[in-house]
């Protein structure tokens, strides 16, 4: 299968997706690798920040950014191979570079409360409108 490294710029923290004003883009792009995570995708993702070590030991990684500075930021890599720079991909893109159908790209509902044969917890419905189960953290 393959991988997907993400090289981002300096941030407030791993995901960027902290502080006031949050970017959409960053909780799209969260949302879809927590996703292909949850679903055994392997997807890597480094932030200049706390991780600038990882930037500087992949030899296209350094490269890239010696010859264009951080300004185009991030890089999204597959298998070593760089295939986007200065953003990050649309799901389709993120489909067609892993070679994935859509439904790596929703939620896993393989564990929890919301596995198929639990009917004691929420309906489908539920889930897509208030995150399973509602205010329930008990579960999912």
């Amino acid at each position: 299968m393959k991988r997907m490294s993400i090289y981002e710029p300096a941030m407030c923290c791993d995901t960027g997706v902290c502080g006031v004003n949050v970017d959409p883009e960053l909780v799209r792009i969260s949302t879809v690798i927590n996703n292909l995570k949850k679903n055994g995708i392997t997807i890597e993702r480094y932030n200049l920040s706390s991780d600038p070590m990882a930037f500087v030991n992949n030899n296209k990684v350094k490269d890239a950014l010696d010859k264009n500075g951080t300004d185009r930021l991030p890089l999204i890599l597959v298998d070593e191979d760089i295939v986007i720079e200065g953003r990050y991909p649309k799901n389709e893109e993120i489909m067609e570079l892993l070679q994935i159908s859509k439904d790596y790209l929703e939620s896993s509902k393989q564990n929890g409360c919301c596995s198929s044969g639990n009917d004691s917890c929420c309906s489908e419905d539920e889930e897509a409108n208030q995150g399973c189960c509602g205010n329930d953290s008990s579960c999912c």
